[in-house]
């Protein structure tokens, strides 16, 4: 028997519509059969611990191609029924939020344009709609989500007023993620922000995602707003959006989007955000961005074809200019050196010779040259590998091979040493741990949340004559070592380690067993440290060295002393006593032979006058 198709007409064919045509057929069945799915994530009390809201979302039929929400509304738009799925949206979704009963404040997603268009259509339908249900509209938050660039401001403050005088919140989603969120933010001053989840997952370990909100955090502080951070999935990223002052946290951490969703935060993060203490915040690096730009200096140039008497003659108009750059076209050729002019100039016969010649004679034609982008730390090696009379001559600096102008060796080691010097307070350069300023941070914070902690200073005992005998490289070695140990010891999400400088290491613990952390750096110091010593030091336990007075002296083997207080709520107001009490429960440890820790037991709480 034939097939169908074989009994029609050769000049007939069947119409299959398109995928496109087909998705929005699909899409259409569903609007008919209201075959979306409500589910709701849980928003948190960072102070509290308890479920203040939950965002309303929606799902399509599980075995759909329209199942995720980004397939759904890129369908809708596609086949202009985006209005149509998001009426039916947020219809589906306070059905279900009425019938759940579940506590706190609906986040309820819209579309600015629908917002914007509903104003004078179906807001006060949606209004009805709302109390019919039985749901207070003080409770709903109408949480605005860009898709599209947002660009009349002006209808948009109207619509977000309309619904606020209908008792309505607004919340605005995804701030530094959309088309003008920052824009928004300051034409609507909402009630509640959330905070791109980009920013947010990583942040204990990226001090730029730190920077960034704590800064929204300030503007939400002075405008009155308050801040949900979006996408939590780690402990660590909740207690350090806890300390930056976030008031309400979201994520799969503290609850997955559910049918059915809990009513209480799962135990863990109640008791994660009820304990005292405070986060370790990730510490910044030293900067390496900066470029030689900075040290420019307009320097006028001459060309090849000068001779030598007219070069010299500009030497002794100005007698503070030193180089002269030879540039041939925008294209430089070499330096002269106002010494090596005048020396030559000295010499018999030297200026009669030579004088009317080019000073490409006496030019130095291999100058060091740098493009303008060319960060200070990469000009600084090159400068260190080059001949010692760039450092006198100085660099000259182009922009894509064309001469601009020069800088000089002395302020490119002055830029250097300052920003050497800056990176030391944050960033110990050797072992790259926080330096001074982040210790004494830290400090304030723990004294700041009234939360008990220990202060161990570390010290290494007999390290300047170990430096004398085995060189200061050897002693690198050795302090870097110290870092990784205590590093390696120390709870990095509560316990904070910090390198003073040189052979000092301080150690902020919140972990309640920080002496057994203590006793297990001392044990494997202590067995690692023999390494760094020769055979024959190695097996008499020791090495002689000079002490001050030049007399032969023999050392024990490099050991670690660690000077231990406890600090109690209210007991201290300032890292200025701490660091002076640590310093002398480091002098204690001293005292003792060998490995050693030393708690000191004997202070009372402090008593402000």
């Amino acid at each position: 028997m034939s097939p169908p198709s074989a009994l029609l007409p050769s000049n007939v064919s069947y119409l299959r519509p398109t995928p496109d045509e087909q998705l929005g057929q699909h899409l259409l069945d569903i609007i008919a059969r209201r075959q979306l799915t409500a589910l709701f994530q849980p928003i948190v009390d960072m102070k509290s611990g308890d479920i203040i809201a939950y965002e309303g979302l929606i799902r399509g039929p599980s075995d759909s191609p329209l199942h995720s929400p980004m397939n759904l509304f890129k369908a809708a738009r596609a086949n202009n029924l985006a209005r149509e799925v998001e009426y039916l949206c947020r219809r589906v979704v306070l059905e279900r939020f009425a019938e759940l009963q579940l506590p706190g404040k609906l986040f309820l997603n819209v579309s600015p344009e629908s917002l914007v268009l509903s104003k004078d259509g179906s807001g006060g339908e949606t209004l009805g709609y709302i109390q019919q249900i039985g749901i207070n509209p003080a409770n709903v938050i109408i949480e605005l989500t860009e898709n599209q660039p947002t660009y009349d401001y002006e209808l948009m403050r109207e619509a977000v007023l309309h619904y606020r005088n209908m008792g309505f919140q607004i919340a605005i989603d995804d701030l530094g993620e959309g088309f003008s969120s920052l824009r928004l933010w300051s034409e609507l001053r909402p009630e509640y922000v959330k905070v791109d989840m980009h920013f947010i997952q990583g942040i204990n370990a990226d001090p730029v995602k730190l920077q960034f909100v704590r800064s929204i955090q300030e503007i939400a502080d002075k405008s009155n707003t308050l801040v949900i951070a979006e996408g939590i999935e780690k402990q660590a990223e909740l207690l350090v959006l806890r300390d930056l002052g976030v008031a309400y946290a979201q994520g799969y951490h503290l609850g997955r989007p559910h049918a059915q969703p809990a009513k209480a935060a799962p135990a863990e993060v109640v008791k994660a955000l009820s304990r005292n203490g405070v986060a370790v915040y990730p510490q910044r690096t030293a900067k390496n961005s900066v470029s030689i730009q900075k040290l420019l200096h307009e320097v006028a140039a001459v060309p090849p074809s000068m001779n030598n008497n007219e070069v010299y003659e500009i030497f002794l108009a100005d007698p503070k200019l030193l180089i002269i750059p030879v540039v041939d076209q925008d294209k430089p050729l070499g330096l002269i050196s106002r010494f090596d002019m005048i020396e030559h100039f000295a010499r018999p016969y030297e200026r009669e010779l030579y004088g009317k010649k080019p000073c490409t004679r006496f030019m130095d034609s291999k100058p060091l040259i740098a493009d303008k982008d060319t960060s200070l730390q990469d000009l600084s090696c090159r400068m260190a590998e080059s001949d010692a009379h760039h450092l006198f001559n100085g660099f000259i600096i182009t922009d894509e091979g064309r001469y601009i102008g020069m800088g000089t060796g002395h302020d490119l080691m002055r830029e250097i040493t300052q920003m050497q010097i800056n990176a030391a307070r944050y960033a110990n350069p050797l072992t790259q741990l926080p330096g001074n300023v982040p210790i004494n941070e830290h400090i304030d914070r723990l004294l700041e949340s009234g939360t008990r902690f220990w202060v161990c200073y570390v010290d290494l005992d007999n390290f300047k004559p170990f430096n004398d005998v085995y060189g200061y490289r050897r002693g690198d070695d050795v302090i870097q070592l110290t870092g990784r140990i205590l590093s390696r010891h120390t709870d990095p999400n509560r316990d904070f380690v910090g390198h003073i400088g040189g052979d000092d290491f301080m150690l902020l613990f919140q972990s309640e067993d920080w002496e057994e952390r203590c006793r297990t750096v001392l044990e494997e110091f202590g067995s690692a440290i023999s390494d760094f010593y020769s055979i024959e030091d190695r097996e008499r336990g020791g090495y002689i060295s000079e002490d001050r007075q030049g007399k032969k002296v023999f050392y024990s083997l490099i050991s670690l002393s660690l000077g231990a207080i406890k600090v109690e709520p209210h007991q201290f107001y300032s890292h200025h006593q701490i660091a002076t009490c640590a310093a002398e429960a480091k002098k204690q440890a001293k005292k003792i032979h060998g490995n050693s820790l030393f708690l000191d037991r004997r202070r009372e709480p402090f008593v402000p006058r």
